[in-house]
């Protein structure tokens, strides 16, 4: 059964099985049973109804070719393997046709088909190659003893000279893109400059390294922007006229793009009393992206648009993002619309999309949205409180009681924002509120997704769906030991469900660990993506559930958009029915997403970390937020910060990393630091284009035994404790 299930990847449902070795009646019964047992072994692991070998190679993925071996055959790497739970991913020889005009070369990074042989080795082949990584590096200019020098951004990479003549017009301080022309084996490599990307000195900087390093396509093609300018205004032509429906949009308020509008009015229905009928209007990209234009193909290159602190990478040009899709106050957008009939206890009765031409009837932020329900309104959200504002959150509220007999994850986890000045350079790390408003629209937008998914369901139409598995039994495990430090537990068994982990996010709740437990429940659960095959959204307890609410910014809502538009005749719209081509746009696009994510936090550290240059040898509050054997890793409470403490300065005895007890503990003392303690630590070093920060450890290590006493004592009282059981300052 296992080398069925690994020679067949695509096909390892139960059901598949069960028709591969012929079981009928009793048979499937002792086949649940031996699933379960190997399950629990670890000698598969299951995604949704899908069953596959442990730390076996998806059947389609993103790949990173990094080599070639003897016979010069390229060698690749997927872009996402987790080394910790799988351990060492196994090699992947591309294979090439044999008249390939431009084959890929190393650096380089496709989509591909992937054939696993055992568990060490594979082939792959390239169905499309995604992005050539040019043979740049990214560095900054340094004078060092009257001798030009470039300090490349990549830590791994060494010092290369440059001489007078490869100079040009760059400067000391200039953040420039080289060429290597010379490698020698004792003399610094050499370079020339092909770009001078702007100062170092200027924090836009930052964002254009995670823009090199992460190879993100930040210009488009010509053809695309061509083809964008070349886009007329769709006209009422077609469609239902919604005009007159004041819809409204709620965003942040210095939003770029406007994509969403809501509606909610009580219904008049005598069958549905209490209830009320929720309208959410999403821009109709696809009446301005058709399938397999320049526009599309840079969109789906893209994946994702991206947004650092000081810029946005767009996945569309901004002709189509910032203008003729963004639903802007009082000007006629075409969108798709999908209206639900919400009962008073919060549950969709009925729902139904329809193609409109619409016209927003305000742009409010959160704030101000919020200030108006609170009795604080203003201008044009005073305005429109008791029309417009009010039943919106009449229906809001209904859809709570929905959401909380659900019940799913409830993480509490702050999001810091990085605020700029005028120059560029950070002014302040804060922690926006989170607002009714904000968890408003966060429910009409999962609404929406939910019907998106059930309308193609029902129509047989091919979908990408979001989706998000139960936490793996390593996982979970892991996740188990550690909250028996805190004589906290987690049950067994493979059909956990998201209240399991809100219960032990409720008996932390107040106290100086609830932060840690939120996070490292997080890190327990298996990463979202996007496919065709349908296994669920754990983290949103949802069977179904698309993305359907941001075509401007996500390909996986657009690529939605066309098959509503085919499956329910409302246009003529091409859309995708291949599930291996859907197959494949799902593992680009979840491969992109990723990109975008690092690529945010890399800059979000990097420019902390500058920030905090200009104040080493300041002492900061911590928290250990992780360990190794190498030493501590902490949290500054203040922005976020992480940092670095190597074992070697943490006292004068040796320290050393117990993984069982969370702890690093001196050898002699039996004292030391766990996980989640809280501490003074002093910057000792900051690295700004690494974002790197290394820190020298101030508290004294402590009694092991006292936190648990510590953190029992604080549920009793209700109030949060910090190390040896002192209140902590917030």
């Amino acid at each position: 059964m296992l080398e069925w299930i690994n020679e067949n990847p695509g096909e390892a449902t139960k059901r598949d099985i069960a028709r591969a070795f012929r079981l009928k009646g009793a048979d499937r019964v002792a086949l649940n049973a031996l699933l379960a047992e190997l399950r629990d072994d670890g000698a598969v692991e299951g995604k949704g109804r899908r069953f596959s070998r442990h730390g076996a190679l998806p059947h389609t993925g993103v790949l990173e070719i990094h080599a070639r071996d003897a016979d010069g055959e390229l060698l690749a790497r997927p872009l996402e393997w987790n080394a910790a739970e799988h351990g060492e991913a196994p090699v992947i020889r591309i294979r090439l046709p044999r008249a390939a005009k431009s084959p890929p070369g190393i650096g380089d990074r496709v989509l591909a088909r992937i054939e696993q042989h055992g568990r060490s080795s594979a082939t792959a082949r390239v169905i499309k190659q995604l992005e050539r990584r040019p043979a740049l590096t990214l560095g900054v200019v340094t004078r060092v003893d009257d001798k030009w020098r470039i300090a490349p951004v990549d830590r791994k990479q060494g010092e290369i000279s440059l001489n007078d003549e490869a100079l040009g017009e760059a400067k000391a301080g200039d953040l420039v893109e080289i060429t290597v022309t010379r490698r020698g084996r004792y003399a610094l490599p050499s370079a020339k400059i092909e770009n001078i990307v702007g100062s170092v000195a200027s924090q836009r900087a930052v964002s254009a390294i995670a823009i090199h390093t992460h190879g993100f396509p930040a210009v488009f093609r010509p053809r695309a922007p061509a083809e964008a300018e070349g886009v007329k205004p769709v006209g009422m032509t077609s469609g239902e006229d919604g005009r007159a429906l004041p819809l409204i949009t709620i965003d942040p308020a210095d939003a770029r793009d406007h994509d969403d509008a809501v509606h909610a009015r009580a219904d008049d229905d005598p069958d549905n009393a209490g209830g009320h009928i929720v309208t959410v209007a999403i821009a109709d990209v696809s009446a301005y992206v058709p399938a397999g234009s320049a526009m599309d193909q840079e969109a789906l290159k893209r994946g994702n648009s991206v947004y650092f602190p000081d810029r946005v990478v767009p996945m569309l040009p901004e002709r189509i993002s910032n203008d003729l899709c963004s639903l802007r106050e009082d000007q006629d957008r075409p969108a798709l619309a999908v209206r639900m009939v919400i009962d008073a206890a919060g549950r969709k009765r009925a729902h139904s999309f329809h193609r409109i031409m619409m016209r927003s009837a305000a742009r409010l932020a959160y704030p101000q949205a919020q200030a108006a329900i609170d009795g604080n309104g203003e201008g044009r959200a005073a305005e429109l409180l008791n029309s417009v504002l009010k039943p919106l959150w009449d229906a809001w509220r209904a859809m709570l009681k929905a959401r909380a007999a659900r019940e799913p994850l409830d993480l509490d986890l702050p999001e810091r924002r990085v605020l700029l000045k005028e120059d560029g350079s950070v002014d302040r790390v804060i922690v926006p509120p989170r607002l009714e408003a904000h968890r408003l629209i966060e429910e009409y937008m999962i609404a929406a997704n939910v019907a998106a998914a059930e309308e193609l369901e029902k129509a047989r139409h091919a979908l990408i769906y979001r989706v998000h598995d139960a936490p793996s039994l390593a996982k979970q495990e892991s996740l188990r030991d550690f909250l028996k430090t805190l004589d906290l537990s987690l049950p067994r068994g493979p059909q956990l469900r998201p209240s399991v982990f809100n219960g032990i996010l409720a008996a932390v709740k107040e106290t100086d660990v609830a932060e840690l437990v939120n996070e490292v429940v997080l890190r327990s659960q298996s990463q979202a993506e996007y496919a065709p095959d349908n296994y669920g959204h754990f983290g949103l307890n949802l069977r179904r559930y698309a993305h359907f609410t941001s075509p401007i910014r996500r390909y996986a809502d657009l690529t939605v958009h066309r098959a509503l538009i085919a499956a329910l005749g409302l246009g003529d719209e091409t859309a995708e029915r291949d599930l291996d081509r859907l197959r494949e746009i799902s593992g680009l696009i979840s491969a992109t997403e990723r990109r975008a994510a690092n690529a945010e936090r890399d800059t979000v550290d990097r420019l902390i970390a500058m920030h905090l240059a200009q104040k080493t040898g300041s002492t900061f509050t911590a928290r250990v937020s992780g360990m190794a054997g190498a030493g501590l890793f902490v949290t500054l409470n203040e922005t976020g910060a992480d940092g670095f403490i190597p074992a070697s300065t943490l006292g004068a005895e040796y320290f050393v990393h117990d993984e069982a007890m969370r702890a690093m503990i001196g050898e002699r003392s039996g004292k030391g630091w766990r996980l989640g303690d809280t501490v003074e630590v002093r910057l000792v070093e900051a690295q700004p284009f690494a974002g790197a920060l290394r820190f020298e450890m101030l508290s004294e290590p402590g009694p092991l035994a006292s936190r648990s006493a510590s953190f029992h004592k604080s549920r009793r009282s209700g109030r949060p404790a910090g190390r040896g059981g002192k209140r902590r300052k917030r």
